[in-house]
């Protein structure tokens, strides 16, 4: 129920949204997002969906908080530059007293990264607030020490084989008619769906890899960067990590296929008993067409198993990270995906 009615995306919005902002921050850097001329030896890691409340039974973040926690000591010591990717704070299901109240750790973690001047901090559908209420500057400042500005999008350029790659991060709230600031699904989350979660204790956020076909929302997302001249998509948004194009469950098809070509008859026993046991789960085998590995999304920092996902570009590569507990009982960083930029050069 919450995957049929969450979510409204509209392709024309969508696209016309998307190719307005790109547009935007190119010609007027500054104004809606930033431009970051890079190299391979930059390092940026991208979060999202932390989605922050005030520590009830509706608060999705409260689980993961101790993997944010970790990885964001691992980041700033690492010294990455952080792009927090929106709906940071759940100001839809919360008063933003009490998130300010209950996050003091999580928002001192992330003044590390300003004191470094290292943080980038964009806005989406559950954190609009810090775009459009006018005290938005007054409370950044008691939560930071600092009033910091807050984008709609970045763009991070590198230059590989001679060719300009763009790297357009997001949050992807945008051209989804029950997020892109509707006050109908802002009122029905915070006097509705906010007091049943809390009543019943549920947490719609899966493990990360449990529902495993591309959301209508990814999908059309992916549609627009796909026509796009070396353009690469990082968005949130819709809590479902998507790497190169792929959800998990399509990229062990690929896999599969690779492993049945090189005769690897142990890890085509391995593959196949991973792919029935999500299929024997409710996951459904893929349609597959020609995927362009071009569309990327974070997937969150709110799952109900406590693990977070998200992005790091670090010395040429893209990785699809994930921070968990459940193995090791301590907070461990696994990687999960990982390519060469150059490789998503036209």
């Amino acid at each position: 129920m919450s995957n049929k009615f969450g979510s409204r995306p509209n392709r024309k919005r969508i696209h016309s949204a998307l190719t307005k902002l790109f547009r935007t921050i190119n010609k007027e850097p500054g104004k809606r997002g930033l431009i970051f001329e890079i190299n391979e030896k930059d390092k940026f890691v991208i979060l999202s969906d932390q989605h922050k409340g005030a520590r009830d039974y509706a608060d999705d973040f409260m689980f993961s908080e101790n993997n944010y926690l970790h990885a964001l000591k691992y980041y700033n010591n690492e010294l990455f530059h952080y792009i927090n990717l929106g709906d940071s704070e759940d100001l839809w299901e919360n008063l933003l007293e009490s998130v300010i109240k209950h996050n003091k750790a999580t928002f001192q973690a992330e003044k590390m990264f300003i004191n470094r001047n290292a943080f980038t901090k964009i806005f989406g559908n559950h954190d609009l607030y810090w775009d459009n209420d006018p005290l938005a500057g007054f409370n950044l400042n008691r939560i930071y020490g600092k009033k910091i500005p807050i984008y709609e999008g970045a763009i991070l350029k590198i230059k590989l084989n001679n060719q300009v790659l763009n790297i357009f991060l997001t949050h992807g709230h945008q051209g989804d008619l029950q997020s892109d600031g509707n006050w109908f699904s802002k009122w029905f989350v915070s006097n509705v769906w906010a007091p049943f979660q809390s009543f019943l204790r549920l947490n719609p956020n899966t493990p990360a890899y449990d529902n495993q076909l591309k959301t209508l929302h990814n999908k059309m997302m992916y549609s627009w960067v796909v026509n796009q001249e070396n353009i690469v998509l990082i968005t949130g948004h819709t809590h479902q990590p998507v790497f190169a194009s792929l959800t998990h469950l399509e990229r062990l098809y690929v896999q599969l296929t690779e492993a049945k070509k090189n005769n690897q008859k142990d890890k085509v026993d391995e593959l196949l008993a991973e792919i029935n046991k999500r299929i024997k789960i409710g996951d459904k085998a893929p349609r597959f067409r020609k995927y362009i590995p071009r569309y990327f999304n974070s997937g969150c920092c709110c799952f109900s198993d406590g693990d977070i996902t998200g992005i790091e570009i670090e010395n040429g590569k893209i990785s699809l990270i994930k921070w968990s507990s459940i193995e090791t009982g301590t907070s461990a960083r696994y990687v999960l995906e990982q390519a060469n930029l150059s490789d998503l050069i036209n």
